[in-house]
């Protein structure tokens, strides 16, 4: 018992530091546009093609990744993914050449999406009490990064060299993260530590086709698709469209997201309670609504109302972990890793679409037009989802959180 309580504390301090990171190589993107455009030479059109391509990642880690997970040992494929990761920190460190920004950014944003995932899908395996508060603490520890480097590092991200310091400094978290992680014992495909030997023995290829035959399955993918082009869409865009159409200072428009990724920071720490009495589709449809009615409002009324955009951040705070976890009480757990990357990097391919749009519209429309198909996609996630929590509320309606 000693034993697995001082796994779990390893595993708790590697995860938090690993989640920090993740949180500020996430945010870096958005923050640094600006730089990429002048540092190569870029417009908007080859400004989407960072994105674009940051996505196509995504969609290649998590689709062949999820599978990895299913059925290889969980620990070597977690520390492989992280230690690709790092080598993209590394090449983001030495190098200085625009098609190499492009492969780096392939595999880092791909490992990092898919380092997430598995640390939303591990946490009930590793951690016999409260995983669905632990859960919430690892996305907070990831908020306090992406709202701290959008505050911080968006009033210094003046050249190309600041974007290198930052990626050094993630590199080091990197390496503090995997040193905790090594020494922890991470169980088999959906089983419990004790079983994970016997988890081993039975583990084989779960494949793609089955997964979409789940029902439910392709409703949540276009609900992941227009969440993640909402979400990812200010984490993006918003800073250049401030500056861009709304001729705020780029500092001023950093604060606005910085506000609304701080609201998420806080939201996923004190709803956390509240969404495991409520369950998930109830959280969901309650807070998800809020948020997704301040977002779109904010939005729409630009300037003026950026402040309800900032404030959205903390109501819809809970919408993509619980999402997440919810895919376990959806899909069989042999399948749950493949089912999870399945759908999250189906739902990639809206972003990747969005963003190689969004540029060229960008450059003929201008900013303030085509920013606003940004919250159309939200209203389209939560309308979405009323009709999946129609369908499949009671099945779907305790979180597993509550299990152990």
């Amino acid at each position: 018992m000693e034993h697995r309580r001082v796994g779990e504390l390893r595993a708790a301090a590697g995860f938090m530091i690993l989640m920090a990171g993740l949180g500020v190589s996430d945010s870096l993107r958005g923050i640094f546009a600006p730089v990429f455009q002048q540092h190569f030479t870029l417009n908007a059109s080859g400004l989407s093609v960072i994105i674009m391509v940051s996505y196509l990642g995504n969609l290649v880690f998590l689709s062949l990744g999820g599978q990895m997970m299913d059925r290889f040992d969980r620990k070597k494929t977690t520390m492989a993914v992280l230690l690709l990761w790092m080598a993209a920190l590394v090449v983001y460190v030495v190098s200085d050449h625009f098609l190499l920004l492009l492969v780096s950014v392939f595999f880092a944003m791909g490992a990092s999406t898919l380092l997430n995932t598995t640390v939303n899908l591990l946490t009930p395996l590793i951690f016999t009490a409260a995983p669905g508060m632990l859960v919430n603490v690892f996305f907070f520890v990831q908020g306090v990064g992406t709202s701290a480097s959008q505050n911080l590092v968006g009033r210094m991200a003046d050249s190309y060299g600041v974007f290198r310091g930052v990626n050094l400094f993630l590199l080091g978290l990197g390496i503090l993260a995997a040193l905790f992680l090594a020494g922890v014992k991470i169980p088999g495909s959906g089983e419990r530590p004790e079983a994970a030997s016997s988890a081993q023995s039975l583990k084989k290829a779960v494949s793609f086709a089955a997964v979409t035959r789940q029902p439910g399955f392709w409703l949540l993918v276009v609900i992941f698709g227009f969440y993640f082009v909402a979400e990812h869409g200010i984490m993006n865009w918003l800073v250049a469209y401030g500056t861009g159409a709304l001729g705020l200072e780029a500092s001023r428009a950093a604060l606005y997201l910085s506000g609304f990724y701080g609201g998420m920071t806080v939201g996923r720490l004190v709803f956390s309670p509240a969404v495991s009495a409520l369950g998930a589709v109830k959280s969901i449809c309650g807070f998800g609504g809020i948020g997704a009615v301040l977002f779109i409002l904010g939005s729409v009324l630009g300037g003026s109302g950026l402040w309800l955009l900032s404030l959205s951040g903390l109501f819809l705070s809970i919408v993509y972990p619980t999402m997440v976890f919810m895919i376990g009480s959806v899909f069989p757990q042999h399948m749950l890793s493949t089912a999870a990357g399945a759908v999250i990097s189906l739902g990639t391919l809206a972003d990747i679409g969005f963003n190689l749009v969004f540029g060229r519209a960008t450059d003929y429309f201008g900013y303030g037009i085509s920013f606003m198909a940004v919250p159309l996609c939200m209203a389209g996630f939560y309308l979405a989802y009323l009709v999946f929590a129609g369908r499949f509320g009671a099945r779907s309606g305790q979180i597993i959180w509550k299990r152990g």
